[in-house]
């Protein structure tokens, strides 16, 4: 099993730091507050420009004035940074190894489920590592994906939804028969390599 301190330092395993890049570009960046130009008002010039003895002013609207707009006022961003192939690959690569090597990687036969069961899914992740666990199957695989969704501390994606992130963050890694040469060639690993180098 793998201890705390090596499941802390798993995105060292991520070349590129593929794994936070990718919990960055989960983040919404939805923030936002209104410039001087989209706050409601103040397109009329308050006062007259000589004369008065107040001081010069355009607009109501001002971040200087009550009700004005924000100062370089923050808008919706995209959190998102590139990730190179080859370092995604070599990240997939590194965790995958650092599963088998921990021993916490499991090849799930999916014809054992007749019809969709989740007592025997409990039965079969109870021998075997620990939670929180990342199952992974095809989309076509229905059978299991319904046996296993509804257990605590267990996640259900497709490989072409699998992410280094995920990876890191599960203690122990189920991947079914039909699922395996898609990861693999996620990680760019060919049918003569070897996931652990």
């Amino acid at each position: 099993m793998p201890t705390a301190p090596a499941r802390r330092s798993g995105f060292a395993f991520c070349s590129g730091n593929a794994g936070p890049r990718e919990l960055n570009a989960a983040r919404a960046g939805t923030r936002g507050s209104k410039s001087r130009g989209l706050v409601a008002g103040g397109r009329a010039k308050p006062w007259r420009q000589k004369g008065t003895g107040r001081a010069r002013a355009g607009t109501t609207r001002a971040p200087h004035w009550t009700g004005g707009g924000v100062a370089f006022a923050p808008g919706m961003r995209s959190f998102e940074v590139k990730v190179n192939r080859k370092a995604r690959r070599s990240a997939f690569k590194g965790v995958l190894s650092h599963h088998a090597a921990q021993g916490t990687l499991a090849i799930l036969d999916g014809s054992g489920f007749d019809s969709p069961s989740t007592k025997q899914a409990a039965e079969v992740l109870a021998g075997f590592g620990e939670r929180p666990t990342l199952v992974v199957v095809t989309e076509d695989e229905e059978l299991l994906v319904k046996s296993f969704r509804n257990l605590e501390k267990v996640l259900v994606v497709p490989p072409a939804e699998l992410e280094v992130a995920s990876l890191v963050w599960a203690r122990s890694l189920v991947i079914s028969e039909a699922a395996l040469p898609l990861v693999l060639g996620r990680a760019g690993v060919g049918s003569g390599e070897e996931v652990a180098e």
